[in-house]
């Protein structure tokens, strides 16, 4: 379960933290006093889609990796610099050959699915003369001079590939959350644009209303501090505000059981947070936006709590956090709704950005419109030279039909006269 655990997070960025701490000292809680409290079968969590377009590769390479107990036993031993230097996949050299024909087989399978993707996109360009070798150097995940066998070099790439990957994945959610407000904005002025003087107006009015309504929200807790947790405690868990304790609240929301808080369990901490924000009954609250709230929220904590970024909060970490002042007294948390997403000139460049595109594809469907028109002109023709001959043939067969039914004598004179 180790290796599981860690997919959760950054996969192998976070092993050797895992390990140490499994050894923490367990809390004991009862938590037959907490509302709706369930067991949970660490065993039955799936880890969640990471978005990376490998995830899949990454799981089953991990689950097979898993069931080696030499390495991992090394894994054991091995610090986080061990696994991010690349020095832990030369123990690949010594896994049992099931193991290894295994993770060949995987390789295989996903350098397949590479050209067929690769493929497709070529099909859609009207390319021809695929070089898959060439083009399979764009994927960073695994070692393409090597398509057949999994080697010490491909586990080094993936787990570099995966690190660097995940590290961004929070940046380019956010640059992908900008790219969403500048297209609201941009359909709406566009749709304004097409009303009357008076409609217009209306609309604004409207737009205005239902932004001040989102903005009237009761206070939003900073996101890790001690008024955010008792009222989890409290509203979420059921229990006593007075008797709030860090330790018991970090066993109780460490849902697996790993000794550790990962992002997924960090972002429920934020809920009740943000419930006061967004209603998705509501029409002037946009859930979008809530879950940028949510990962901002997230981002928040983990820098302030998560002293070795491994992308995991331990006790040990979270205990050392409560001590601070700004758990106790920390700055007002400004919501989505008291941001700026982008200036006017990010929106025009934006906006020209579209502009450039919606001519492109303008073009391209003017030329697939040709192309459609040049081959109706060829189907017609084609259609017209089909009629012809079918029209040659059936004239050729009538006169046949004609000559076996009139027999003629030597001379040119049919055999039977007509009566006179």
């Amino acid at each position: 379960m180790r290796w599981s655990t860690i997919l959760q997070q950054c996969y192998f960025l976070s092993v050797t933290c895992l390990l140490t701490a499994l050894e923490a000292v367990p809390i004991d809680i009862d938590k037959t006093k907490v509302k709706g409290a369930q067991p949970v079968d660490s065993a039955k969590i799936e880890p969640p889609d990471t978005g990376l377009y490998y995830d899949e590769y990454l799981k089953q390479v991990i689950d097979v990796l898993e069931t080696d107990n030499h390495f991992r036993e090394k894994l054991q031993k091995a610090d986080i610099e061990e696994i991010k230097s690349g020095r832990l996949s030369k123990e690949l050299d010594l896994v049992s050959h099931h193991v290894r024909t295994k993770l060949d087989e995987l390789k295989r399978q996903e350098v397949g699915r590479l050209r067929m993707l690769i493929k497709a996109k070529l099909d859609s360009l009207h390319d021809t003369g695929i070089d898959y070798h060439a083009l399979l150097k764009q994927f960073d995940h695994l070692n393409h001079m090597n398509p057949d066998k999994f080697e010490s070099t491909d586990l080094d790439m993936l787990i570099k590939a995966a690190t660097s990957d995940l590290e961004n994945y929070d940046k380019t959610r956010h640059e992908e959350f900008k790219k969403y407000e500048m297209m609201k904005e941009h359909e709406r002025r566009e749709y304004l644009k097409t009303l009357s003087e008076e409609k217009r107006k209306e609309e604004e009015s409207k737009f205005e209303e239902m932004k001040k309504k989102h903005e009237n929200h009761p206070k939003v807790n900073h996101p890790g501090s001690k008024d955010q947790l008792k009222e989890v405690w409290e509203e979420a868990d059921g229990l006593d505000p007075n008797d709030f304790d860090p330790k018991t609240f970090f066993k109780l929301h460490d849902v697996n059981n790993d000794g550790f808080l990962d992002e997924q369990e960090l972002e429920a901490l934020f809920t009740k947070e943000l419930e006061k924000v967004y209603d998705p009954k509501n029409e002037e609250d946009d859930m979008v936006e809530m879950e940028e709230e949510r990962l901002r929220m997230r981002e928040h904590v983990m820098n302030e709590v998560d002293s070795n970024k491994d992308r995991l909060v331990t006790l040990e970490e979270f205990l050392k956090a409560t001590e601070k002042k700004e758990f106790l007294e920390p700055d007002s948390w400004e919501t989505l709704d008291q941001q700026q997403f982008f200036t006017e000139e990010e929106l025009k460049e934006y906006e020209n950005l579209i502009s450039l595109q919606e001519n492109e594809l303008k073009k391209k469907a003017g030329e697939l419109q040709k192309q459609k028109e040049e081959l109706q002109r060829q189907h017609d023709q084609l259609e017209a030279q089909k009629l012809e001959y079918h029209q040659v043939i059936q004239q050729m067969e009538q006169k046949k039909l004609q000559q076996e039914l009139s027999p003629s004598v030597p001379g040119g004179e049919s055999k039977f006269k007509p009566l006179i």
